[in-house]
């Protein structure tokens, strides 16, 4: 039982961070285009980012923990051309309601089979996922020369 409370304790963790994922990329609507600009000695774009984000969530927790079809391109996360931000507003929309329902899913049994491991293998995708959350705010505020986002929570 407390394996299954677990698992709906990092889902709530998820659903936070993609809705400020989500905050974030509505943050730049003052200037779409920002989304896939540099800066000197950074060679990812906030976009790049975000759709790192969105393959390495499908592909490890999505796929391989809920067995949702996914055919992951990660050459093209970061290097693909920039897609249209309604585009990306949908796809980080689809990504925070599948991410979390997948988690907070996994019965008792799945985490007990390799308890460690799957704790483990699920606060490192949510940091990973955090570490990059932070490099789009900093993007996104030197970019836009804006502040911090008062996040909504959920």
């Amino acid at each position: 039982m407390a394996n299954v409370r677990l698992a709906h304790d990092i889902a709530a963790l998820f659903r936070r961070d993609l809705t400020r994922l989500l905050q974030e990329l509505q943050a730049f609507e003052v200037d779409e285009t920002a989304l896939w600009k540099t800066l000197p000695g950074v060679t990812n774009t906030a976009g790049h980012l975000i759709l790192h984000i969105e393959g390495n969530l499908r592909e490890f927790i999505g796929r391989k923990m809920g067995g949702c079809p996914y055919t992951r391109h990660r050459d093209e996360e970061f290097n693909g051309p920039a897609i249209a931000f309604v585009n990306l507003v949908s796809r980080v929309e689809d990504l925070r309601a599948v991410i979390p329902a997948v988690v907070s899913e996994l019965e008792s049994a799945s985490l007990e089979t390799s308890y460690e491991e799957a704790l483990q293998y699920l606060v490192h995708l949510h940091g990973h996922l955090n570490y990059h959350l932070g490099q789009i705010d900093y993007l996104r505020r030197v970019l836009l020369r804006a502040n911090a986002i008062d996040f909504v929570t959920v």
